[in-house]
């Protein structure tokens, strides 16, 4: 039998914004909300949430400067991230809609330190000043430095993938950990 010939790949297209969008659908990202105090606090889920730097330790994450919450992100000293379990879905949702208030019920949150609004049940969180400010395009990108923190030791991540949520099958987690 002779041998099969590969399927011819597709040329390749300009990276124009479209373009991009399609291919980072293909991107699994982990599920985060971030929270900032104020007058109201504000909040919004983001899956743009990486480590930068372990010495110092660093992180980021991305706002859009059209974000109804980058105006009192762009002035917080600090923030928290909250790194969602797989079961909070709905709470993800909740932060990624415009025109409603994220903090009222059924969100579970309470002040935390620097007043940075810490949500409950979450896999986990981070407490983290602010140590810089990039824009780049049309979003900022947000480093900080965690000072404290808190993860619980079951759960598993929620993901977005492919324009919706998704996580990890837990066989397949239970077979890494093996």
């Amino acid at each position: 039998m002779p041998p099969s010939t590969p399927a011819q790949p597709e040329p390749p297209g300009d990276a124009d914004s479209a373009s991009l969008r399609a291919i980072l659908r293909h991107q699994a990202s982990t599920v985060t909300v971030v929270t900032a105090p104020g007058s109201p606090p504000v909040g919004f889920t983001a899956t743009s949430f990486t480590s930068v730097s372990l010495e110092p330790p660093i992180v980021s994450f991305c706002l859009s400067l059209a974000s109804s919450s980058w105006p009192t992100v762009s002035r917080s000293r600090h923030v928290a991230v909250h790194l969602l379990a797989h079961h909070q879905r709905e709470l993800a949702r909740t932060f990624a809609t415009s025109g409603v208030d994220r903090f009222a019920e059924p969100t579970r949150w309470r002040p935390g330190p620097q007043t940075v609004p810490i949500l409950d049940g979450v896999l986990a969180w981070l407490l983290c000043r602010v140590v810089d400010r990039v824009t780049v395009g049309d979003h900022a990108i947000v480093l900080a430095e965690p000072e404290l923190l808190r993860h619980a030791d079951v759960g598993t991540p929620l993901l977005y993938h492919r324009g919706g949520y998704a996580g990890l099958d837990p066989a397949a987690d239970r077979a890494i950990v093996a």
